[in-house]
């Protein structure tokens, strides 16, 4: 049996109240509706929120076009700039108890994983900080005695960054600040399930000096505010993370007008196990890869292709370490599986698992929904016997739910990975440092984990191949995704035999 952890009434929480920031002012919806969230994990209305309008859209890509073509924010130094995001950081870190809490009752996630993102998010805001100074372009002296050549990198204006709900303030921080770094001004809209914590961001960045105008966030759904971040002229750029198939409506949306768009979308992503593997490690690595976050998370160990040899074994191992994985109230400490998202993303993930067993394939491990009394929970399961054709194993469940299949070369493990349209990342495991690059060079995804699985910084870049997005987030060439380069081409001295001979 899964451990599980009773959840506690919130009986002690009053429900917070929050308004939208639009040109440094907090206002409030233009049609004045509000969206309720329930936690997750405990059944009760945490956050209100405003229900923004396409109105309420348009005046925040207003107030950020007009902070930024009056260059009050990227007219800045990169030193000015910087030490503005250094002092964000250090806020951050101030309150990340807060907003750890925040993530953690609108999420559902466990509240020490939330505190270990708000860890991870400062690191970002301090490192994207760095990065703002160190913004540059090229020249070129090579071009003949009569030329130089002058290649600048400029902010490429007003960014509509759009944020899901399963990692509230670690995806923002993935986005915000390197947009911010280069010069651009912002639109934000989170999730309308988790907006808490960047709206407390928002305070945060008034707080640190950043002008009016050059953050706006506003709340609200998909189709009321977001389509309008997508489609608007004045917006020069869409940041997106959340899944494929909005991914695409959202690229769709803002052909309308050729914008940039980066994207983070989906993934399906196979951890490959070969027969000389430390087994030890790779069992952990398989556990937390796929009920980290309860399995709500796109960079998820949800496919596991293990060789046939040890198939069986291994199986066993990690359903039995599986049994001692603590599933429930968020708030508790010990907890490492929260709630599921809402009730329909909990039928969803069951569909999967129903169709699945329909299709053949066994469980070896849990399989159904957790009544705690509060909320909604997924026992941590575990489908054997999958094959390549269901649809457990092709489609992002995002849940905890782990797909076995099996190989028997390495040609037929590569085939596997490669099968499917996402390709954000994957793993390998074996002793072999052969295996371990063939794997790494011939699998298309955009992060390759050797002996390891789901281990990040802020210098490495993060992104997929195919249907799992465009661009990469972090690392060092993150602050360029959010600029046009521009090229001076200049003659030196006097010009002769211009078009007609004199």
């Amino acid at each position: 049996m899964t451990v599980t952890v009773q959840p506690k009434a919130l009986t002690d929480y009053m429900a917070r109240d929050f308004r939208m920031l639009v040109d440094g002012s907090w206002v409030e919806a233009e049609g004045g509706g509000t969206l309720e969230r329930v936690a997750p994990g405990h059944g009760v209305v945490v956050s209100r929120y405003q229900a923004g309008t396409k109105r309420d859209a348009e005046r925040a890509i207003a107030a950020a076009r007009r902070a930024f073509d009056d260059g009050r924010w990227p007219n800045m130094t990169g030193a000015e700039r910087s030490n503005m995001l250094l002092k964000a950081a250090d806020l951050i870190a101030a309150r990340a108890d807060e907003l750890a809490y925040l993530d953690a009752i609108e999420s559902g996630k466990p509240i020490s994983q939330a505190k270990a993102e708000l860890g991870g998010a400062v690191d970002i805001w301090r490192y994207a900080a760095a990065l703002a100074r160190d913004l540059h372009g090229e020249s070129y002296n090579t071009l003949g005695q009569g030329t130089l050549g002058v290649v600048l990198r400029e902010a490429i204006g007003v960014v509509s960054i759009i944020t899901p709900w399963n990692f509230p303030f670690l995806i923002v921080s993935q986005k915000l600040p390197f947009a911010l770094a280069a010069g651009c001004t912002t639109v934000v809209k989170p999730s309308e399930l988790t907006s808490g914590s960047t709206l407390v961001l928002g305070e945060i960045l008034l707080a640190a000096g950043v002008p009016a105008g050059v953050v706006n966030i506003v709340t609200g759904t998909g189709p009321e505010v977001g389509s309008v971040m997508a489609t608007h002229p004045d917006v020069d750029m869409v940041s997106f993370t959340g899944s494929t198939g909005v991914g695409r409506l959202t690229m769709a949306n803002a052909a309308q007008t050729l914008k940039k768009v980066s994207l983070e979308l989906g993934g399906k992503n196979p951890q490959i196990v070969f027969p000389d593997a430390n087994l030890d490690e790779f069992v952990d690595a398989a556990v937390f890869g796929a009920y980290f976050n309860a399995g709500e998370c796109c960079n998820a160990g949800s496919r596991l292709i293990l060789h046939r040899d040890i198939a069986d074994e291994v199986t066993a191992r990690i359903a039995e370490l599986s049994k001692k994985v603590k599933v429930g109230d968020p708030l508790d400490p010990t907890t490492q599986v929260g709630a599921i998202i809402t009730p329909q993303h909990l039928e969803k993930i069951a569909g999967y698992v129903s169709g699945a067993k329909d299709a053949g394939a066994g469980v070896a491990l849990g399989g159904e929904a957790l009544d705690l009394g509060l909320g909604q929970f997924m026992a941590p399961t575990i489908l054997s016997g999958v094959r390549p054709e269901m649809a457990v194993a092709r489609e992002e469940v995002f849940g905890p739910v782990l797909s076995v299949l099996t190989f028997e070369t390495t040609e037929e493990a590569i085939r596997l990975a490669n099968s499917i349209d996402y390709g954000l990342s994957a793993g390998v495991w074996s002793r072999d440092f052969d295996t371990c690059l063939t794997i790494g060079r011939r699998v298309r995804a955009g992060t390759i984990w050797m002996n390891t699985f789901m281990d990040g910084a802020s210098e490495l870049p993060f992104g997929g191949y195919k249907q799992s997005g465009l661009g990469r987030e972090l690392g060092r060439h993150a602050v360029e995704d959010y600029t046009e380069t521009k090229t001076l081409n200049m003659h030196i001295g006097a010009r002769t035999n211009w078009w007609m001979p004199r």
